[in-house]
């Protein structure tokens, strides 16, 4: 299954936040951007309970102050079934 999270942090620590995501297990891709949020991450993981959990590691980094979470549809574009 594949999300999408946006992220916002304490200004100044979007370098550090950004590293420390690219070593969770399941990370795809990060990036920093421009507006609302400061970091936009691409996971993957096995089943929507592993959502749960890695969400809950997301909220526990230091300097996030929220997360936006949003689970690519099934037959949408979120799988070879489509």
């Amino acid at each position: 299954m594949q999300t999408y999270i946006l992220l916002t942090c304490n200004p100044g620590h979007e370098k550090e936040v950004i590293t420390h995501l690219r070593s969770i297990k399941g990370v795809m891709e990060v990036n920093g951007i421009w507006g609302k949020y400061d970091i936009f991450v691409k996971v993957e993981h096995d089943a929507e309970y592993g959502l749960d959990k890695f969400v809950e590691i997301l909220r526990k980094i230091e300097n996030i102050t929220s997360t936006y979470t949003m689970p690519v549809l099934f037959g949408q574009g979120g799988s070879i079934d489509d």
